[in-house]
């Protein structure tokens, strides 16, 4: 199955100020998921963000915040899985009202909230919502066995997992448009 922007909504897991500097390859991280949330913004793709116990990690990191669009809403959560929170749940069952049923999710750490976040996604598909994705190089772990294995644990589940660019090319679906213009700069 292919992305489409229509039917697409982004999750950014736990991208946060104490968090980001532990985090193996954390700038690369943190420039995909940028590149992620200009060309949601872009494209009108809806945005949920995640923070990870805030007063102790900080908020979202500021490269990152910049680029939520202003509609984005930011939860913030004590479980590991944000499935287990109601105001994020609500989010999604939203999104899946609206016809976005296709989740794509990144952020950190991949080994822990954000494959738990996967994991609940995948517990609660419905007829909403019935396609989460890994984007895998916008998506990082403190040490890379961890994302590795998350990744491997992830894809085991049933999740596609995806880069940055194939997000990005399956929601331009075409050349030649304004938007692929403008986000076809973020690449090179």
């Amino acid at each position: 199955m292919l992305l489409e922007a229509r039917r697409s909504a982004l999750v950014v897991v736990d991208l946060q100020e104490k968090l980001l500097p532990a985090i193996a390859d954390g700038e690369a991280v943190t420039r995909r998921a940028g590149i992620l949330l200009e060309a949601a913004r872009t494209l009108d793709v809806p945005v949920l963000v995640t923070e990870q116990y805030p007063r102790g990690l900080g908020p979202t990191i500021g490269p990152i915040a910049a680029k939520v669009p202003n509609d984005a809403q930011i939860i913030s959560k004590l479980s590991f899985s944000a499935g287990r929170n109601a105001d994020f749940v609500e989010a999604v069952a939203r999104f899946g009202a609206q016809g976005r049923d296709q989740l794509v999710v990144c952020g950190t750490e991949t080994h822990v909230c954000v494959l738990q976040t996967i994991a609940h996604l995948k517990q609660r598909e419905t007829r909403h919502q019935s396609a989460v994705f890994l984007v895998i190089d916008a998506s990082g772990s403190r040490s890379e066995t961890d994302r590795q294995a998350a990744v491997a644990r992830i894809a085991a589940f049933g999740v596609p997992c995806v880069t940055t660019e194939m997000v990005l090319f399956e929601w331009l679906e075409a050349a030649g448009s304004a938007e692929f213009k403008q986000l076809a700069k973020l690449i090179k």
